[in-house]
């Protein structure tokens, strides 16, 4: 079809586009059902965590007899492990990896998790740099369950909200 550039396991960051009519139509058509999908597909992680803490909250009122405490503590729990999982400790890995300093990888994970995607910082890219076999791959499940994780995390802003 078409395509220049590097693959990636994320897309939206301008290395990788179509530069045929051919391969623009498709990505256009692929995008109609792929971008739904996804959106499903994040939802439905997301809800699963979800799910994992309303039981660990149950758990936590049926041991300790704790009514509304229990469900207060686990999300506050789900919040502050996303929050190292996803925003705090990942950076730590960018620094040593990329060699960007911590506020270059914690701007590049929300960037990224926050689906903004701008591209002026992108993983694995640097051509002086040996990145081991894993990275790509552990960088795909960060930014699939983080985005579920943040995802998550708006809903509960929202349900405050209203």
């Amino acid at each position: 079809f078409g395509f220049n550039a590097s693959f990636l396991p994320c897309l939206g960051y301008g290395n990788l586009s179509p530069s045929t009519a051919v391969g623009r139509i498709f990505c256009i058509v692929f995008a109609l059902f792929g971008i739904p999908l996804n959106l499903v597909l994040l939802n439905e992680i997301g809800q699963l965590m979800l799910l994992g803490v309303q039981h660990c909250a149950r758990r936590l009122e049926e041991v300790f007899h704790w009514q509304n405490k229990a469900s207060f503590l686990m999300k506050t729990c789900a919040l502050v492990t996303g929050l190292l999982l996803f925003l705090l400790l990942p950076p730590l890995l960018f620094s040593d990896k990329e060699g960007w300093s911590y506020e270059e990888g914690f701007y590049y994970s929300f960037i990224t998790l926050s689906t903004i995607g701008f591209g002026d910082y992108v993983i694995g890219m640097n051509p002086d740099r040996t990145y081991p076999s894993w990275y790509k791959n552990v960088i795909s499940l960060w930014i699939l369950f983080g985005m579920a994780w943040l995802a998550l995390v708006i809903k509960f802003c929202i349900n405050i909200l209203e």
